[in-house]
């Protein structure tokens, strides 16, 4: 299961990838926002980051205007390795390499077809388990 949030500024783009992800048959649980009116953004930062935490969600996406801020929020909970991508290669390296369990996107910054191949990629990444990347997350955590 996917965790999903975003605030007003990632609201259009949320709704793409969530029905780009019913199209792939992934599941997923959106945390909110529900409408492009003004939120706040570490509202939904920290909920998805909870559910992924938890392990109520095995990983979660999270969308703003330009990420970063949704992307801090999130980093905030234990557990929680949110990166920031805008291409597809940080993507894939991010899983590879740190194992991360929270993709975060700006709105602002990617257009909906990068965004989706960017949401793809990261979902269809697994984590190296070489053992310095194993070490390197102990040493992050």
């Amino acid at each position: 299961m996917i965790a999903l949030g975003s605030d007003h500024g990632g609201y259009a783009l949320k709704q793409e990838v969530m029905k780009h992800l019913t199209e792939r048959g992934i599941e997923y649980k959106d945390y909110g926002c529900y409408s492009e009116a003004s939120c706040d953004y570490p509202e939904y930062g920290k909920a998805v980051a909870e559910a992924v935490a938890s392990k109520e969600c095995e990983l979660g996406i999270l969308i703003c205007g330009t990420g970063i801020g949704i992307s801090i929020a999130a980093n905030k909970v234990k557990g929680v390795r949110a990166a920031l991508c805008s291409d597809c290669f940080s993507a894939q390296a991010t899983r590879e390499h740190n194992d991360a369990n929270i993709l975060a996107m700006g709105a602002r910054v990617v257009g909906p077809g990068l965004a989706l191949k960017i949401v793809d990629t990261f979902l269809d990444t697994p984590f190296s388990n070489d053992e310095r990347h194993i070490r390197r997350i102990s040493m992050i955590e």
